[in-house]
């Protein structure tokens, strides 16, 4: 064995197999959510996230971020440097705002916009991009140390994404021809405004939704990393061997 192939080695723990799969899923990532994001930006204004106001929608940041992150992980690996704990946090946060990305665009808006909903750039960026980010999250991620604390991070996304559209709102900007708001849950003049309730839709207020949001996204950090505590089990890793690993990092 070279010294090469000795280095690359002690950088990545995984095994030749594991790396394969991750890059194999990385590159699904990146190439879905570019092909996404294009065909969604040369989209006509009329349609859903389509045209110029595009990057204005979580779904669309989402992806991009998450693709960077995949693209920053791919390279890494494919360099045999050492990955820090710091991407495996990071690809812990965009994987649940992903996660986030896919569960409400299938359950909460594709069921109250027409037949177009699934066009080809919505099943890659609400789709493909969430389910191939989270299969690559289990695939590396038993070999970080992400911390339960962790878990209060990823509410950052949304919530910095609730405070940009929450000024957009007060400011004017246009999401959409005439519609100063990115989602229907993010309409502060709603006649369930900020904490009302409605029978129809938004059927409650902005706060309210957010709230959930934040409890539904550190429910799903918690699940996926409760996954991550028996795939290690299941590997033959524990976390004191993660956390080591780390440090040497």
């Amino acid at each position: 064995m070279t010294e090469t192939q000795l280095s690359q080695r002690k950088a990545a723990p995984f095994s030749a197999r594991t790396m394969t799969v991750s890059l194999l899923l990385k590159c699904a990532v990146i190439l879905s959510a570019v092909i996404g994001v294009v065909m969604s930006a040369n989209a006509g204004r009329r349609s859903f996230m389509g045209g110029n106001r595009v990057f204005m929608y979580f779904t669309i940041q989402s992806n991009i971020a998450i693709a960077l992150i995949c693209l920053i992980g791919a390279a890494l690996m494919l360099a045999g440097a050492r990955i820090g704990n710091g991407w495996y946090v990071a690809k812990f946060v965009g994987t649940v705002a992903i996660t986030l990305t896919g569960i409400v665009f299938c359950f909460v808006l594709a069921p109250t916009m027409s037949g177009n909903a699934w066009s080809l750039p919505n099943v890659l960026t609400h789709v493909v991009v969430p389910l191939t980010a989270v299969l690559d999250f289990f695939v590396t991620g038993v070999y970080g140390h992400i911390r339960r604390k962790s878990v209060f991070l990823v509410i950052l996304p949304p919530l910095a994404y609730a405070v940009y559209a929450g000024i957009g709102y007060a400011a004017g900007w246009e999401f959409a021809d005439g519609i100063r708001y990115p989602y229907f849950f993010l309409n502060w003049g709603s006649p369930a405004g900020a904490f009302g309730f409605t029978e129809g839709l938004p059927y409650m207020g902005c706060v309210w939704w957010i709230l959930a949001i934040f409890l539904f996204l550190m429910a799903v950090g918690l699940l996926y990393l409760a996954v991550l505590d028996r795939l290690r089990k299941r590997v033959g890793l524990s976390p004191a061997k993660c956390r080591k690993d780390v440090s040497a990092k």
